[in-house]
């Protein structure tokens, strides 16, 4: 299930994609406008401006502006800084690999073998797919 934190990291994104010449908009303008609590979303755009994909201006004026194109921002990225590992079980996750305790052989486990079908469909989809899409 998606977080609330990835839906509220998205739908600021794609508000601040939607901005004519990138301009900078104020952290109460876009909590208001997609009805997200203002201290929930300071926190979700201080970490996409901490991992490049959003910039920041003080005072009058300021606000947060996109740092890429909305076309270069796939979403497989934002996803993995929002949401972590694509991959429902860490056993097939590519950057987040892990053993599962449970399980003496990956190669014949059922579970397995469907989460990386799941985690291969999911990928392409967020791989082929950027902000720009979203707007």
């Amino acid at each position: 299930m998606l977080s609330k934190k990835t839906k509220y990291g998205l739908k600021a994104m794609t508000y601040l994609a939607r901005q004519e010449n990138n301009e900078p908009v104020q952290i109460g303008v876009i909590s208001k406008s997609e009805n997200i609590s203002q201290k929930f979303l300071e926190s979700i755009l201080l970490t996409l401006r901490k991992n490049g994909f959003l910039g920041s201006k003080k005072g009058k004026g300021g606000g947060y502006y996109l740092l890429k194109d909305p076309k270069d921002i796939k979403m497989s990225a934002v996803m993995r800084i929002l949401e972590g590992p694509i991959a429902m079980v860490p056993c097939v996750s590519l950057n987040f690999y892990e053993t599962c305790d449970d399980c003496p052989d990956e190669n014949a486990c059922a579970v397995h073998n469907l989460m990386i079908e799941v985690r291969d469909s999911t990928l392409n989809i967020f791989n082929n797919r950027s902000l720009a899409d979203l707007i």
